[in-house]
């Protein structure tokens, strides 16, 4: 099958020929259909995410089950799936106190892109090819955990779909889920591309009264508008915290947002959040920023906290959000501003460095 494979950081993936084998016991494969391109992606081929190499990318995808491997009972071959960013074991301590996107038992196979139990599936001349996210969905074909497929309806378009897997459900939820966004509130959310577009969605959904949106850039702010954003800031041309301010009757946010992941950016958000008020950092940061707050802000009872994927209960969750795309409550479409075949994956990489789109999709 082919695949795309990062060799080398910093490098353009190979589209190739990769050896995928069968699935193992609580395992699917998955004939793809489409995949979402993340930042994510784009920061594991500059090296701000590590990982063992070579790697196949994808992690945001959708397809059609093949087959089923030994024990398998959520799905079976001919259902429609989107692939869960992150599986759940069920009864690791974290997964018992309900916090299954830290998971022991998957979080440290994961980072290494290996399956769950410690190896891979695909290869390559015989050597050993990394997954992303135990998912490698940048390919014509997955082996993927079973708990990864998340059933949805026939008719549902999967090259929207896919977005849900990820992007989407990070973005929501972080709105809903991790800082529980209370109507008339005001929010603020730096950084609006695709991850961030859907926190500003997320907000929407929730009620909230003011949502701003900031941004470098002057398309990413029109997209912030259609997508909820009732105020957008260019902080190359207004002081962000005295503008945030004045939009919040002289307070700071009720909520802020940080998704970019910058060590800069968090602090930023920290500081256009008022007393008592939650900063959420979802952006992905280099393992060696590090950030400085004041330490008296502290008496102010602010909240700095991070969202995995959402605070997502994948399972429950997935499908939610997948039903209100089909009543035309949730924006999919809107996301997807360009499509491409997976010989072209670079142009789609190249596209999101860029910033000229909100999110490209690679259709097989």
């Amino acid at each position: 099958m082919k695949a795309a494979v990062l060799y080398e950081y910093k490098t353009p993936l190979k589209v190739e020929d990769v050896d995928l084998e069968n699935p193992k016991a609580g395992e699917v494969r998955v004939k793809i259909v489409a995949n979402g391109i993340c930042h994510s992606d784009y920061s594991v081929m500059n090296g701000v995410i590590r990982a063992l190499l070579p790697l196949v990318l994808g992690h945001e995808g959708a397809g059609i089950v093949e087959e089923v491997g030994p024990g398998v009972t959520l799905v079976k071959p001919g259902d429609h799936v989107v692939l869960s960013l992150i599986p759940y074991c069920g009864h690791c301590f974290y997964c018992s106190i309900g916090k299954i996107t830290l998971c022991d038992n998957t979080r440290t196979t994961m980072a290494k892109g290996l399956m769950l139990d410690g190896t891979t599936r695909i290869k390559k001349g015989g050597q050993q090819v990394y997954q992303m996210a135990a998912l490698a969905a940048l390919a014509q074909y997955a082996v993927v955990p079973a708990m990864s497929c998340i059933k949805v309806p026939d008719n549902v378009p999967l090259d929207k779909a896919c977005l849900v897997g990820c992007g989407v459900m990070t973005g929501v939820g972080a709105a809903i889920n991790t800082a529980k966004v209370e109507p008339g509130s005001s929010a603020v959310v730096i950084g609006c591309g695709g991850v961030g577009l859907n926190v500003i969605q997320g907000c929407a959904l929730a009620g909230a009264g003011t949502i701003i949106g900031v941004d470098l850039l002057e398309n990413k702010l029109e997209y912030a508008k259609q997508f909820g954003a009732t105020h957008t800031i260019n902080p190359s041309r207004q002081d962000l915290t005295k503008t945030v301010r004045s939009l919040t009757e002289g307070r700071g946010a009720d909520y802020a947002f940080e998704v970019i992941g910058l060590a800069k950016t968090i602090e930023q958000a920290y500081a256009c959040t008022r007393q008592g008020g939650t900063t959420v950092v979802v952006g992905v940061a280099s393992r060696e920023d590090m950030i400085s707050i004041p330490a008296a802000s502290m008496l102010t009872e602010k909240v700095l906290r991070g969202s995995a994927y959402g605070s997502a209960r994948p399972h429950v969750d997935l499908p939610k959000l997948v039903d209100l795309y089909m009543n035309k409550k949730l924006k999919l479409d809107e996301l997807v501003t360009r499509t491409y075949p997976l010989e072209d994956v670079n142009a789609a990489m190249t596209a999101l460095e860029k910033g000229e789109v909100a999110r490209s999709v690679i259709v097989m």
